[in-house]
């Protein structure tokens, strides 16, 4: 079960790579509002807003993913701090 948890984290954290890459193709979502607004308008801040934005999600993604498949397995002792 676990391998299965941190199996989906994965594919969620590709996901959202995904995402802000078909964004800055075309696409909608945080990359086109990334490269239409940051980049093709000079706006910095709010490229830099954008990549903090995607960098919180991807973090806390993986944090409640490492966390959830600790749950689940049955193996390591609980008392390790996590």
């Amino acid at each position: 079960m676990p391998g299965i948890v941190l199996g989906l984290t994965l594919a969620v954290v590709s996901l959202i790579g995904y995402s802000a890459m078909v964004g800055a193709v075309g696409g909608k979502g945080l990359g086109d509002l990334g490269i239409r607004y940051g980049y093709q308008r000079f706006m910095p801040e709010v490229m830099l807003a954008v990549v903090v934005i995607l960098i919180v999600m991807v973090q806390l993604v993986q944090s409640a993913g490492e966390w959830i498949a600790a749950r689940f397995d049955k193996r390591a002792p609980r008392n390790q701090g996590r």
